[in-house]
């Protein structure tokens, strides 16, 4: 008779909830965990007798479920959260931001990239797909952090406040696949911005790179409705259209908020399997609109949700984001069945982990699957009493309620004390450099 894995620890608490359905909750539950993985899911009691000498962190109170994956972010942007609010999204990219991110620096961008780290794992966030400049310094930040990670350079027609001219941007990209091929936590991504920014050629160039790779083809997609009207006025047809037509329509595209959609449009990516990263806070503060996310979903697309960054959220936290986009999307239908609880979860779960290329590593708590796990504390008053563990945390829960989160089997926060990260420093460091991106603004 084979032995039976040693655990490394047990998670145990009052509720488990492994998937986002009411009805697969466990009452006093738990997840033991060897190594990265999960080897065992069942009732507290069980685990203990299975594993009675693994490491155990119990908590009389806690909901254990699986870590929330943001499927889009610009995490250095926390630099910047606060800069350049109340503004349209193209005077806010060009009059604001775009000035701003030439006076970036590789340790502005890393610094700022622990800031965002340090607040999504303090609010349940376990994975995150980011794309931005001096992508080399986001990824140092991750490994730093031990979160799990898709990251991309941004690439675009005109020179880059990172790697100057194209080329060097390609070289750039390179080097960052050479050096995270086989990386267990960070993956690179190929990251064009956006259709209004990248030449057919660009465009098409990356999507080969993304092909080469098998990794996701991360941009942003008809994002608002200035956009559609360049696309119709440079190439006669929509965005998706646009990209439809040069072949870069397939299950690794994950186009990032696709606000203005036709009907077309949306059979149109439901047809190559492309996912959808929807940011519903960051499209709401931008005036952008909102994509037809309940119709996507009844195409069939899988959708994923993303904060954007903070600079125009102004935060990355994904209770918020599930928050909003459960009630949004009800208002937007006059309909309140609209976004349910376990829908709006799991797209903040299973569904991100779908859009990433990962939905058999993460998203739920299954036996063999990664261990990424968040703990909450639902002894508080605004989570009492408790009827409908989905709908809590959707309509109820905040960040803040996360007390413990394991990520591919490590502690990375206790009790709320972040363990590979240093908060005071981080937070010390990142009021300088907010001094100093005020005075080169003041200049």
């Amino acid at each position: 008779m084979p032995q039976r894995q040693a655990a490394d620890l047990l998670i145990t608490g009052l509720w488990l909830l492994p998937t986002s359905r009411q009805q697969d909750c466990i009452e006093n539950g738990g997840v033991a965990v060897a190594g990265d993985r999960i080897i065992a899911v069942g009732t507290a009691d069980e685990l203990i007798e299975r594993y009675p000498h693994a490491e155990r962190i119990h908590e009389e109170h806690g909901l254990i479920m699986p870590g929330l994956i943001n499927t889009h972010t610009h995490a250095p942007m926390a630099c910047f959260r606060g800069l350049a609010d109340d503004l349209p999204l193209m005077t806010w990219l060009q009059e604001h931001i775009f000035p701003a991110e030439a006076k970036l620096t590789p340790e502005i961008v890393y610094h700022s990239t622990l800031l965002s780290l340090a607040e999504m794992i303090k609010s349940g966030t376990t994975s995150f797909c980011d794309m931005y400049l001096f992508a080399k310094e986001v990824a140092r930040a991750t490994g730093e952090s031990g979160m799990r990670a898709w990251i991309g350079e941004v690439l675009y027609d005109f020179p880059s406040p990172n790697y100057g001219e194209l080329e060097n941007g390609f070289s750039y990209v390179e080097e960052m696949f050479s050096h995270y091929e086989d990386h267990p936590l960070i993956t690179i991504t190929a990251d064009p911005h956006a259709v209004y920014t990248c030449s057919p050629q660009l465009l098409q160039r990356l999507g080969t790179l993304a092909a080469e790779h098998n990794c996701p083809y991360v941009i942003h997609l008809s994002e608002n409705a200035e956009e559609v009207a360049v696309c119709r006025e440079r190439y006669g047809c929509t965005p998706v259209e646009h990209l439809d037509r040069l072949g870069l329509l397939n299950e690794r595209t994950l186009a990032v908020h696709c606000v203005i959609m036709s009907e077309q449009d949306i059979n149109t990516l439901a047809q190559y399997g492309v996912k959808v990263s929807h940011c519903p806070e960051s499209n709401m503060k931008l005036a952008s609109g909102e994509p037809p996310a309940v119709k996507m979903l009844d195409a069939g697309i899988t959708l994923g949700l993303g904060t954007d960054g903070s600079a125009s959220n102004n935060d990355v936290d994904m209770f918020g984001e599930m928050n909003t986009v459960a009630k949004l999307h009800k208002v937007i239908n006059m309909d309140p069945t609209a976004m349910n609880a376990e829908t709006t979860l799991h797209a903040a779960t299973l569904g991100g982990a779908a859009c990433l290329q990962a939905a058999n590593e993460i998203g739920t708590l299954a036996v063999g699957k990664k261990a990424d796990i968040i703990v909450l504390d639902l002894n508080q008053p605004h989570l009492t009493p408790l009827y409908n563990i989905p709908s809590h945390l959707v309509y109820a829960a905040r960040g803040a309620d996360v007390i413990h989160s394991i990520i591919n089997g490590r502690l990375v926060m206790r009790n709320r004390q972040l363990l590979t990260l240093d908060e005071e420093a981080i937070m010390a460091r990142m009021r300088e450099i907010g001094r100093h991106i005020q005075s080169m603004r003041n200049r």
